[in-house]
């Protein structure tokens, strides 16, 4: 069973110039890339007509937060529609494998602002292995997963404030080198976020050396994006430096006002990091706000031992004096050591219906609404909502997000959460926005250097010795879309919004995206570690 792509303009992920081709696929592989017109049109299932279409490799989303939407939502049209063929899960530290039964529990609760926490959903699995087991039993793309470094410490810790003594790190290496002989690609952290922001830089490093000698990456959200952003992401090449491990900085923004215009100096610690030998690379989205919990800006002391104990914290006086202080007059760690402005942080998303109403309305304008203090709402709305609340916080810079994308070790990554009423639209057009907006409108980059930040780039990272290129015998992950059109329509207004210009999207030789419209195909696969630098 075939299928031929005919007169392709093919941009193969190699950044080198197009060429039109025809293209067979036969079975889950690429049999062949000839010259167009050369291949007889019968005898073929399917036979796409590619005229002024560009043929690209299927996108690599570098920082996916799709860990139980891929299962809850099968047809997955948030991801398929955009031409991803390929997530990395596993992000920021906080993931549902590795688990035991008393973590999980903590863990469905501290991040159901990133996934929902369905109450009748089958988690049975407790290993990598097991998770990995149950995405292939049917998903709509490919995917590959970081160890979640917080998980291993909750599991090993707990979810308090204590330093890893000796033992622990052992205990914390032991259980990395057994998820990523299950197939784990690298090892995750989210350093803004309990508990792995309790973690000092030697436990890194020993985590990170464990993770080097596999031929894995460290894909950390360092310690800060805005006060001392740059000495955090120094920290993270140092590390990295030092356990021989390579390094592939998530969501590499600077933000907060005391970031503007700053990207520069970044890119000169990672230049120079990168003249030294070191193996660094990293990931954006093309939009300005990020993305995360209401509960994430907490400072760290008051989020240690888990969803309970901040509760009690947040109706306890003395504890949220506190907490205010940290958050209106020092800066909370949580709040990446710059002093929270509520008029910059929107609801998104709530787990409450009763608390509808508040999504769209950023902390600051439901404040003046009911003639309160912004800090009470806040309060307010985490308790009411159990932690549950998700917020865009408009916090970037447009000049730093163009610099940074640039740059030559970077690829594309969404950090798209897929729920609550109002998600970032960066989880429904980061690729085409990419692709329109950055490469055809504003002239950024060729459209065949874009798709080699959002194909190749990504696949070596990963590690991937069969995909992210259009090459004969390797995987038919394909996108077919019409370089004059492709644009993402997702807004804040209306973020589920499918991309335009992007009519065939195949996975593993499968049209999910046909003409438009999702099929049925489920014939994603996970893509594990087999050996260092051997991903498949």
């Amino acid at each position: 069973m075939t299928t031929l792509i005919t007169s392709a303009d093919v941009v193969d992920g190699t950044e080198t110039p197009r060429y039109r081709a025809d293209v067979v696929v036969d079975g889950d592989r690429i049999a062949a890339v000839e010259p167009a017109g050369s291949v007889l049109r019968t005898g073929h299932e399917r036979v796409l007509d590619a005229d002024g279409l560009v043929l690209a490799p299927g996108f690599i989303d570098m920082h996916a937060h799709s860990d139980l939407q891929l299962l809850l939502d099968p047809p997955h049209l948030a991801k398929v529609s955009q031409g991803v063929t390929t997530e990395v899960l596993g992000q920021d530290g906080l993931s549902y494998a590795p688990v035991d039964d008393d973590t999980l529990a903590v863990l469905r609760r501290k991040i159901a602002g990133w996934n929902t926490d369905p109450p009748d959903f089958d988690f049975s699995w407790r290993s990598v292995g097991g998770y990995l087991d149950r995405l292939d039993a049917g998903i709509a793309t490919n995917a590959a997963y970081l160890v979640p470094h917080g998980v291993v410490r909750a599991l090993v810790v707990g979810w308090d404030d204590v330093p890893a003594d000796a033992a622990a790190i052992a205990a914390m290496q032991r259980i990395v080198a057994t998820a990523m002989a299950e197939g784990a690609v690298g090892l995750s952290a989210g350093l803004t976020y309990t508990p792995g922001m309790y973690a000092d830089s030697a436990e890194l490093l020993a985590l990170c050396t464990t993770v080097g000698e596999l031929g894995g990456f460290f894909a950390p959200h360092h310690r800060s994006y805005g006060k001392n952003a740059l000495e955090a992401y120094a920290e993270m090449v140092d590390v990295t430096t030092r356990a021989g491990c390579a390094l592939h900085l998530s969501h590499a923004t600077m933000n907060f006002a005391t970031n503007k215009g700053r990207a520069p100096e970044l890119l000169a610690l990672l230049d120079a990091a990168l003249a030294r030998g070191a193996d660094v690379s990293l990931d954006t989205y093309p939009y300005l706000p990020g993305a995360t919990t209401l509960s994430a800006v907490l400072p760290s002391w008051s989020s240690a031992g888990g969803p309970e104990a901040t509760l009690r914290r947040l109706t306890d006086p003395a504890a949220l004096e506190r907490i205010r202080h940290d958050l209106e007059v020092t800066g909370s760690d949580g709040c990446h050591g710059v002093v929270a402005e509520w008029e910059t942080l929107e609801i998104s998303g709530v787990a409450h219906a009763e608390l509808d109403g508040l999504v769209g309305r950023t902390v600051a304008d439901i404040a003046a609404a009911e003639g309160r203090e912004p800090f009470a709402v806040f309060v307010d709305v985490l308790v009411r909502d159990e932690l549950g609340t998700g917020i865009l916080q408009h916090v970037g810079h447009e000049e730093n997000v163009r610099a940074i994308m640039a740059h030559p070790r970077h690829t594309g990554g969404s950090d798209g959460l897929l729920v609550g009423a109002k998600p970032h639209p960066r989880a429904w057009g980061t690729f085409p926005r990419y692709l329109g907006h950055y490469a055809r409108d504003l002239g950024l980059f060729s459209l065949e250097e874009c798709v080699g930040h959002l194909t190749g780039r990504a696949a070596r990272r990963l590690g991937l010795r069969d995909r992210g290129l259009v090459r004969a015998g390797y995987a038919a992950d394909l996108v077919l879309l019409d370089p004059d059109r492709v644009a993402d329509t997702a807004t804040f207004d209306q973020p589920r919004q499918a991309a335009a210009g992007i009519p065939h999207v195949l996975v593993n030789g499968v049209l999910a995206l046909d003409d438009g419209h999702r099929t049925d195909a489920l014939t994603g696969r996970t893509l594990r570690r087999r050996a260092p630098g051997d991903v498949a």
